[in-house]
């Protein structure tokens, strides 16, 4: 058997390229014969794209990308719309690493996530597509996780890189008191698949792809990243009993309750409420950080969201 060309799109600032090579030498015993590498370094000026473009130019089978949530995203952006679709393949190096944590990507071994991509058959995943307004430019950005605005993007704007470099997905906790006080509620119109546009008092809108995140909370109980549609959650909390509320349906009924009895995820309450969509326009009275996979874009009023169902395979 022809051995594969792999592309590794890694994050120097996540590891070093021996220590890939060791774990994928590591790896190699699990696969059928050893594969070629291509190794593609990002940077600050190329997140991914590039480095994804060279890859596939190269003649790469398979795209691993060795990093965190947003390289990631970077990756699966281009191979979405790339003529040359290779699979996909993660190497979980970051601190919420949410999309290999939805899909059982082993976590914290490298060379079992490597060995994963090597003797294991892709599955198709969809992406969602944000067209967004910033401060008077419109992009197109995709996200294989979540987007939004509110608790989630002021969390992420919010927490101190040096705590989260020490600690990992806690250092979160650190920030939610800023956060909420941060994030004040405002009216929204939200247009969900070309029906008549509703109106919201908000707090928290976040739109996902997958829906689990550290901790085993199912912040989207309902979201499955192979069903050709993505879930809204919408948080209306404005006071001590509305997060009262919030955080026992988010935190407790849908985490802590749910992992330790095994039952159903709880939906909607008081305060908050879950749709399903394919495509949705969102627009704001008042400016909010928006935030896709872990990344802040800035302030906007305006976004568009649709669903690319299949985008890509990942292992």
């Amino acid at each position: 058997m022809t051995a594969p060309r792999v592309g590794v799109i890694w994050n120097p600032a996540k590891t070093t390229r021996e220590d890939l090579e060791r774990a994928l030498e590591n790896a190699g015993s699990s696969a059928s014969s050893v594969p070629q590498v291509l190794w593609c370094e990002t940077s600050e000026d190329d997140p991914g794209q590039g480095a994804t473009a060279r890859a596939i130019e190269e003649g790469a089978d398979v795209i691993v990308a060795a990093g965190g949530d947003g390289t990631v995203r970077a990756v699966a952006e281009h191979l979405a719309e790339a003529e040359t679709r290779p699979a996909l393949g993660i190497v979980p190096l970051g601190t919420g690493n949410l999309l290999a944590r939805n899909l059982g990507v082993p976590l914290g071994n490298l060379p079992a996530a490597f060995a994963r991509v090597l003797t294991s058959e892709p599955r198709a995943v969809d992406l969602g597509w944000l067209e967004i307004d910033l401060a008077g430019r419109t992009e197109r950005h995709a996200f294989a996780v979540m987007a939004g605005f509110g608790l989630d993007a002021h969390m992420i704007t919010e927490t101190d890189d040096d705590l989260k470099d020490r600690v990992g997905w806690l250092a979160y906790v650190e920030s939610m008191g800023r956060a909420v006080s941060a994030s004040d509620t405002l009216d929204v119109r939200i247009t969900a698949d070309g029906s008549r546009p509703s109106r919201e008092h908000v707090h928290t809108l976040l739109v996902g792809n997958c829906g689990t995140l550290q901790g085993g909370i199912d912040l989207l109980p309902d979201a499955d990243p192979a069903d050709g549609e993505l879930d809204l959650l919408v948080l209306s909390a404005a006071d001590v009993a509305g997060w009262v509320d919030t955080l026992r349906n988010v935190v407790w009924d849908n985490g802590i309750k749910r992992l330790a009895t095994g039952g159903e995820a709880a939906e909607s309450s008081d305060s908050t409420a879950h749709y399903r969509f394919r495509a949705v326009e969102v627009e704001l009275t008042e400016p909010r950080v928006f935030e896709i996979d872990g990344e802040d874009l800035g302030e906007t009023t305006r976004v568009g969201i649709t669903v690319q169902p299949g985008a890509v395979r990942v292992h």
